[in-house]
């Protein structure tokens, strides 16, 4: 029991990880960024995030507004977050209108900060161990499996990443797969009940209300 709590643990901040992923990455970058290797792209801000939550003690306490600022100002160019709120909402993204999906990106990306900020103050002695990478830095996708290792068993967590076309645009992370489980599957399946029940705009308010409530908490 005590095995699978470390593990479900783990499996949080590992979830929060990603939320915080490039936090500190402005400074570190590479001055050729868009030919580093997404293996690289992996190990470079998993350790960045690792070194930034531990030496910050109001992120690790869990401080949203400062989260959230860190959120915009830094995850957003390592992520493409439009591809992955689309892939959670299924197929009605498509017949979203243009401000209804902006809606859904931003509640959907508070959703995220505000249910995996808590999992911060569990960081500690981790380390991230980047497997050996079996894709090709040709391929427009791929994936990449780590290792989060701390107190009890590793805990798998692996990054779906996508090339990015343009110059300097590089490699962008568009889904997490934490304990075997993949986070945009995990949502879709939820969303897909209300936007059946009460459409877009019922997705959204829900949303809304979840967001709404978790600030009070």
């Amino acid at each position: 029991m005590n095995s699978l709590l470390q593990r479900r643990s783990i499996g949080r901040f590992a979830m929060a990880s990603l939320l915080l992923m490039g936090l500190a990455t402005t400074a570190l970058r590479p001055a050729h960024a868009a030919d580093e290797a997404p293996d690289a792209l992996v190990k470079r801000l998993s350790s960045d995030v690792l070194d930034t939550i531990k030496a910050d003690k109001t992120i690790k306490a869990g401080d949203i507004n400062k989260i959230m600022a860190l959120v915009d100002s830094k995850i957003m160019p390592n992520v493409n977050f439009q591809r992955m709120t689309a892939s959670a909402v299924g197929p009605a993204w498509r017949q979203a209108t243009p401000d209804q999906q902006k809606r859904l990106q931003e509640e959907f990306k508070v959703l995220l900060v505000r249910t995996y900020a808590g999992a911060l103050d569990q960081v500690s002695d981790q380390t991230v161990t980047v497997r050996p990478f079996r894709g090709s830095a040709d391929e427009k996708e791929v994936l990449v499996r780590t290792e989060v290792r701390g107190n009890g068993d590793p805990v798998q967590l692996d990054y779906r990443l996508e090339k990015t076309p343009g110059s300097g645009s590089g490699w962008k992370i568009y889904n997490l797969n934490v304990l075997g489980v993949w986070l945009v599957d995990t949502y879709r399946s939820q969303f897909s009940q209300e936007i059946n029940s009460k459409g877009i705009d019922g997705l959204i308010a829900t949303l809304a209300a979840r967001n709404k409530s978790n600030a009070k908490g």
